[in-house]
């Protein structure tokens, strides 16, 4: 891999790779993250909240007993008094702040313990949310963005939710009531000596937002590139196969190289500017320190009267030793608290970047389905009516609700038809003109054509995966906008030329078509499709293991088990997508009589580009740049001589 220089001068220069400049960090993005941390956690958030706030408190104050401690030994030595009286007044404040540690040990545990809670229990309702929300999104959404480009906002992106709130929020809520508390106790003391502090604190602040707000920048911006990297990394995994029969390797590395190098960069700027935001801070609080000690020094040897708030109660006086000691105590843990909210600020960006990148598939248009006929079981009376029933008795009907408060129900006949239908899938791009597709119960109805003449985009249609632009789609007579969009697919059985099986059990992924199907029916789909020889073959016949997409099966094995899968479903109507196109020609033979078998008594929608899976069609399609330009059975279409004839008598010279 060829080697990546940082640019010189280290994080100086505008995002290379042709990146967008990096936006600012959304605070309304983190506004919602908190109000959904609060929702979800209304009693335990705030409980931990307290814990924390008190075991601040406890780390500010004994700088307060410093103070005491170290005057009462001063004042006992400067005037003789003996051990046994000094100790009346220094053990009872050592053992009380003793009591205080060790309440905060069991607030920090208790802390520490709601916490780990929160974030797991967070990060787990917040993956669910997402899945939840996926599964309304249309399939457009999955057409138009990288698969490892989401599958990233539920690893990456979601995973730096973790460190934000198991760890940013408590140490940024700590780090603030220390920081509160001790300015507090020093304003108290010395006014001189706080002024001093302001103004390195001024300093500091001024160098976190330089650093931070650049550092901020990068990190949003390096955790789109992560996306991006992973969504590449899905897709050459995906198509390793293509990659190395077209002996792309080098091209694949190629692109690699500047995707990872765009990650590089954008990750080297944040990482430069984080790391040396916390370096420059500690020794901003180095020099501070010494310049409070030299300042407190000359003002306890010249004997400067000292203002502060206790000044208001007991008087103006000099400052004293004990306070230059606990104030540089104090002065310590200022600067190091303000150190750790500096070092928090990459994981607050972070985690920004993530939160936004979920939030925003989250708020993705859902699917629209504003449909109101729904599937029911039904049964038809002997003067013809159909009744709603509570259970299977193998007829379907249509229930159509009316604005007068009536219902019809109408049988489940799989009578399909398309009217003038217009289709694109971009705007000003159309796919489909003035499509018309009549399909009666039973029929078979074939699709054939090009490569993009729109064969597979008339069954998404029918699916209702996409809207129509202009037109109408009637199913039994009823407008499919009107049919819920959960019950039309049920209606539906669908192959496609793609198989997709899932880890589980061979009898599980057919079972997958009618998750209450008994073992029995799902045997008897796998012999109806011609699956059942190779299943019992297989080293724990219907039991056997599947991962990988089935990986461990034949092209044709896993087709034959989608199939099945079809099958257990016994939809009225079937949609077979090139279904037979992955499976060799004598497996075609064995499995053509069991998907006949299939489609008996079945309106069934063909696309193939094999003459010999259509030619027994009722009706032949012929589409040519999303128009149908032939329409008629084989032989019709044959002693027309047109377009489906040349195709045909193409093949059967190839043949």
């Amino acid at each position: 891999m060829k080697q990546f220089n940082p640019p010189a001068g280290g994080p100086k220069g505008a995002p290379g790779m042709g990146m967008m400049p990096p936006r600012k960090m959304n605070i309304g993005v983190l506004k919602r993250l908190l109000k959904m941390l609060f929702g979800f956690y209304p009693v335990l958030l705030p409980v931990s909240i307290v814990c924390i706030i008190f075991c601040a408190v406890t780390s500010a104050i004994p700088a307060i007993f410093l103070e005491k401690v170290i005057n009462a030994i001063t004042y006992a030595l400067d005037n003789g008094v003996a051990w046994e009286v000094a100790k009346q007044d220094i053990v009872p404040r050592v053992l009380l702040l003793i009591g205080f540690y060790v309440v905060s040990i069991i607030a920090v545990t208790l802390e520490t313990q709601m916490m780990a809670g929160i974030t797991q229990g967070f990060l787990g309702k917040m993956r669910k949310a997402l899945f939840a929300k996926m599964q309304n999104l249309p399939i457009k959404y999955f057409d138009t963005n990288k698969h490892g480009d989401i599958m990233s906002r539920y690893t990456n992106d979601i995973d730096t939710l973790r460190q934000l709130i198991g760890q940013s929020i408590p140490t940024l809520i700590r780090a603030s009531v220390i920081v509160i508390s001790v300015f507090f106790i020093m304003l108290y003391y010395s006014l001189y000596l706080t002024l001093i502090l302001i103004l390195g604190v001024v300093l500091m602040v001024a160098v976190t937002k330089f650093f931070g707000g650049n550092s901020a920048r990068f990190f949003m911006a390096m955790q789109k590139a992560v996306g991006k990297g992973e969504g590449f990394v899905q897709e050459m995994m995906s198509g390793q196969k293509v990659v190395k029969v077209f002996c792309h390797e080098e091209a694949s590395q190629k692109d690699f190289d500047e995707i990872n190098n765009e990650l590089f960069e954008v990750g080297y700027r944040a990482n430069a500017c984080a790391n040396m935001l916390g370096p420059i801070i500690m020794n901003i609080g180095n020099v501070l320190y010494t310049v409070i000690a030299m300042a407190g020094c000359l003002l306890l040897v010249v004997g400067i009267p000292n203002p502060g708030i206790q000044s208001l109660f007991v008087g103006l006086a000099a400052i004293d030793a004990g306070i230059i000691v606990s104030f540089l105590s104090m002065a310590k843990q200022f600067t190091g608290n303000i150190n750790q909210v500096s070092q928090q600020i990459n994981s607050v960006v972070m985690a920004m970047a993530g939160a936004e990148r979920v939030f925003t598939l989250m708020d993705t248009e859902p699917e629209v389905d504003d449909g109101y006929v729904t599937l029911v079981d039904a049964e038809i009376l002997p003067d013809g009516s159909i009744r709603e029933t509570d259970h299977h008795t193998g007829v379907w009907a249509w229930k159509h609700p009316h604005s007068d408060g009536t219902v019809t129900y109408v049988q489940l006949r799989g009578d399909v038809r398309m009217t003038d239908v217009d289709f694109a899938y971009e705007e000003g791009k159309p796919v489909l003109h003035d499509v018309s597709v009549f399909a009666e119960p039973g029929q078979k109805v074939a699709f054939v054509g090009a490569t993009g003449a729109g064969k597979t985009t008339i069954t998404n249609l029918i699916n209702r995966f996409y809207d129509i632009a202009d037109g109408k789609i009637r199913y039994d007579g009823v407008n499919i906008n009107k049919i819920k969009k959960s019950d039309l697919r049920r209606s539906l059985g669908i192959v496609l030329q793609e198989t997709n099986l899932f880890t589980g059990t061979v009898l599980d992924n057919i079972r997958y078509g009618k998750l209450d199907a008994t073992d029995e029916e799902c045997i008897e789909a796998a012999k109806l499709a011609g699956a059942h020889d190779f299943i019992t073959r297989l080293p724990e016949g219907y039991q056997t293991e599947l991962t990988n997409n089935g990986a461990n099966l034949s092209q044709g094995q896993r087709q034959l088990i989608s199939i099945a899968r079809a099958a257990v479903a016994d939809p009225p109507v079937m949609i077979l997508d090139e279904a037979t196109s992955s499976i060799d020609t004598r497996t075609e033979a064995i499995v053509q009589k069991g998907m006949d078998a299939l489609m008996k008594g079945r309106t069934v929608f063909v696309i193939a580009h094999r003459l010999s899976t259509v030619r027994n069609s009722d009706v032949i399609m012929v589409l040519d740049h999303g128009r149908i330009i032939e329409r008629g059975n084989h032989e019709k279409l044959i002693a027309e001589k047109g377009q489906y004839y040349q195709l045909y008598k193409g093949v059967f010279e190839l043949e």
